[in-house]
């Protein structure tokens, strides 16, 4: 439960701190001293929005900070858990916001998003507003509402989290089956295209040997005549020639005895020298007798040599470029084949979706209309005790129109009203007025709040437009949910502040420089006085005093029984 609300420069706030208990406490004041201040401040540290607007003047930055009693809220515990926010002692959410309008949250000194707070806040605190009665004429409403006394609210999720998926998965596939018709013509061109290029079956080094072979066999009679040209000049049959040249330099320099040392180094060099103008004889002599200049080959070359030519001209690239092309077309066409098989996998997917939809929504139907009839009769007995004798209230559940999943499960749930005896059933829209709508809210209200796993209910000013016994029995109710938990309860009747177990004063400090909103914890006299202020106006009496004694006792005394 909530057990400490701190709160700093916050609209007309500059610093305010409540101490907060279980059972049911009421905060009463002025209109306009802050009362439903604090609770927005609460609503902002549960993850609201947030604008500038809510600094207090002066001030750089509002911050808030909520301290919850975790003992029993076992599901915000897990939740703390699986983040690895968890700690000893409370759990503590803060939220502030800058003058700029920037905003920060805080889970237990962690920095967290807002969705977190909001999702932490909503296992922690249930806030009832005042207005919340006009969200009645919403079918959104009346479904949550009846989903949450059947304790199928995660049930709920699951039955829009499936009907989401069914219609991802079917307008996937439905897009994949638009482009069928185009992925097929373009399936039979990049076939065509890779059946042309296997065909082709250019090996990785091949075009360059063809090109090089070709070349040579071209010029085989210009090549064959140079080489000979060459053996001649080289060759040993006759003196004229470079070896024999080399061979008598060598025994001219090489004879003498004491000879100087560079003309070693020069006979070294000339033998060297003729090694190598041997080998290349003997290299030319080798290449010359096997050259084969077929003019058959040559031909087969030209023609192979075209077909690769050709087939680049065809795609607009250039011949090496064709062993890229066509890796690029087998895996585009390899892409095209996945989505005839994405197309199957969908279908099936689709149908599994569907299957798990149906299983899901149809135990939501039975929890929805085993829990109608329940909160439906526990309504009406409300109703007939806040002023509306032999009014009636039903939960109709009508079944959608569409066979396709919807977000909402299997069936509409409208709630409907007949304020009057001998009047027929409507929808709430067509025959509630403001003030039985507000009843009517309230009534529902207090009966979902009664199977509500969150342990702290906020009701603020959800009595306007009540007064006299209803009055008393609406603060009756009230305290009853405080006695299951902690209930928080701003009220300006003082039938309803009566049945507080904690009274919570709230009131303006005014400075000669500005006002301030505070906030006291009454003692039972001080009790009494308010009561009796909210009774009679700022004249107490002995009268009024007395009144607002007995009503204080009785509530006790009732409570006692």
């Amino acid at each position: 439960m909530l057990v400490h609300l701190s709160i700093r420069n916050y609209a007309i706030v500059e610093q305010l701190d409540l101490e907060l208990r279980g059972g049911m406490s009421v905060i009463t004041g002025e209109t306009g001293a802050g009362k439903s201040i604090m609770l927005d401040a609460l609503g902002l540290a549960l993850g609201d929005r947030a604008d500038s607007g809510v600094v207090r003047p002066g001030a750089d930055k509002a911050d808030i900070l909520a301290t919850f009693d975790l003992a029993g809220i076992d599901e915000a515990r897990q939740w703390l858990a699986e983040r690895d926010l968890d700690g000893e002692g409370p759990c503590i959410l803060r939220r502030v916001i800058t003058a700029e309008g920037r905003s920060r949250g805080y889970i237990n000194g962690t920095p967290c998003p807002q969705g977190d707070l909001k999702q932490l806040g909503e296992l922690l605190i249930d806030i009832h507003s005042q207005h919340e009665h006009q969200s009645l004429l919403k079918p959104d409403t009346h479904r949550r509402l009846l989903d949450a006394y059947a304790g199928a609210g995660e049930l709920a999720r699951q039955v829009q989290q499936s009907a989401q998926r069914w219609r991802q998965l079917r307008s996937e596939l439905q897009r994949l089956s638009r482009s069928g018709e185009e992925q097929q013509a373009r399936r039979q061109l990049l076939s065509y295209q890779l059946e042309e290029l296997d065909n082709l079956a250019l090996g990785s080094d091949e075009l360059e040997a063809l090109e090089q072979e070709h070349k040579a066999l071209s010029n085989a009679d210009a090549l064959l005549g140079a080489c000979r040209q060459v053996l001649d000049l080289c060759s040993e049959s006759d003196g004229g020639n470079v070896l024999s040249a080399l061979h008598g330099s060598i025994q001219r320099l090489g004879g003498g005895q004491g000879q100087p040392a560079a003309l070693d180094e020069a006979v070294n060099l000339l033998a060297s020298a003729q090694i190598q103008v041997e080998e290349a004889v003997a290299g030319l002599n080798r290449f010359v007798d096997h050259f084969d200049a077929d003019p058959q080959r040559l031909q087969q070359i030209e023609e192979r040599l075209d077909s690769i030519y050709g087939l680049a001209r065809k795609h607009r690239i250039q011949p090496g470029e064709l062993a890229p092309l066509q890796a690029q077309l087998r895996s585009e066409l390899q892409d095209l084949d996945a989505d005839d098989a994405s197309v199957e996998r969908l279908g099936s997917e689709l149908g599994a979706c569907a299957q798990r939809y149906q299983a899901l929504a149809e135990r939501l139907s039975h929890l929805r209309r085993d829990a109608a009839g329940n909160l439906a009769l526990a309504v009406e007995a409300e109703m007939q005790r806040l002023g509306m004798p032999g009014g009636r209230f039903a939960i109709a559940l009508q079944p959608c129109s569409s066979e396709e999943p919807q977000p909402q499960g299997q069936e509409q749930v409208e709630f409907q009203v007949s304020a009057n005896p001998g009047q027929p059933l409507k929808g709430l829209a067509k025959v509630a007025s403001g003030g039985e709508l507000s009843r009517i809210s309230l009534a529902i209200q207090v009966i979902t709040a009664q199977t509500s796993r969150v342990p702290t209910l906020v009701f603020d000013e959800v009595d306007v437009g009540i007064g006299g016994p209803t009055a008393e029995v609406v603060g009756q109710l009230l305290r009853r949910l405080g006695e299951r938990g902690q209930v928080i309860t701003v009220t300006h009747l003082p039938q309803v502040a009566a049945q507080g177990h904690q009274h919570l004063f709230v009131h303006k400090q005014r400075g000669s420089d500005e006002t301030r909103t505070a906030v006291a914890c009454l003692t039972p006299h001080q009790r009494i006085e308010e009561v009796a202020r909210m009774l009679g106006g700022l004249d107490l009496t002995r009268e009024s005093l007395a009144h607002a004694r007995r009503m204080v006792q009785g509530a006790t005394r009732q409570a006692a029984a």
